[in-house]
């Protein structure tokens, strides 16, 4: 099968998994769609994974150092409040160890994955069009690009996904509820980590369906932020 193929086939799977929820939740089906976001995402994981072009041992490490990086940034967040603030997770989210979803270390890797990928395909594209004694200094300018607009990137996603997540009971934040500032500046720093390591580990990064899976999911969110909330 060609990729672009299975590029069409993730898109239409995500555009029904995705419109469907939102149109369930908008109608006031909210408890019974969420109640699914576990099997969402890991069906999104799993398009991916089957959508990444010549996976390897490098690729595989980039998904386990995201899981094990994220879910243990979120143990040290719910169990010490250190890096995001004080909050803890409901239990809608699926199977937990230490009062952590699981699912949540592969939401990490979906989210960096989606944003190094869509600053990659970006600097890619302005590359081709530049001289080619532009070409080297681009090249480190790139990777600055990649790491700093990538975390700046997954910041903006979790602000838009913030206030629904907590609507529907994915997490709650202690005292009044309000998410601190603490929270942002930890997922920018993470972030930069790992697209740091994305920069360094060598595998395809031009996974077009990546690209379209962060917009949909940025659109979900912002359709159920300006209409449910």
């Amino acid at each position: 099968m060609s990729i672009q193929k299975k590029y069409n086939i993730a898109l239409i799977i995500s555009l029904v998994i995705h419109i469907s929820g939102l149109a369930g939740m908008l109608l006031g089906y909210e408890e019974f769609f969420a109640a699914y976001t576990p099997v969402n995402m890991l069906i999104m994981f799993l398009l991916l994974i089957w959508t990444q072009q010549k996976p390897g041992k490098h690729f595989l490490m980039f998904v386990i150092t995201c899981f094990l990086v994220g879910y243990s940034a979120e143990y040290i967040g719910v169990h010490t409040g250190f890096l995001f603030g004080s909050y803890r997770y409901g239990n809608i989210l699926g199977i937990s160890f230490k009062n952590i979803p699981l699912i949540i270390g592969l939401n990490w890797f979906i989210i960096i994955y989606c944003c190094g990928t869509a600053i990659q395909l970006f600097t890619s594209v302005v590359e081709k069009r530049l001289q080619p004694e532009q070409i080297p200094a681009y090249k480190k300018w790139s990777i600055a690009s990649l790491i700093i607009d990538g975390a700046l990137l997954a910041v903006f996603f979790d602000w838009v996904m913030e206030p629904v997540a907590i609507h529907l009971g994915f997490w709650v934040w202690a005292g009044d509820g309000a998410i601190p500032m603490l929270n942002y500046i930890s997922w920018f720093v993470i972030s930069a980590l790992l697209l740091s390591l994305f920069s360094l580990f060598s595998f395809h990064k031009k996974n077009t369906f990546a690209v379209y899976l962060l917009m949909i999911q940025c659109m979900f969110f912002l359709v159920l932020r300006t209409f449910l909330l």
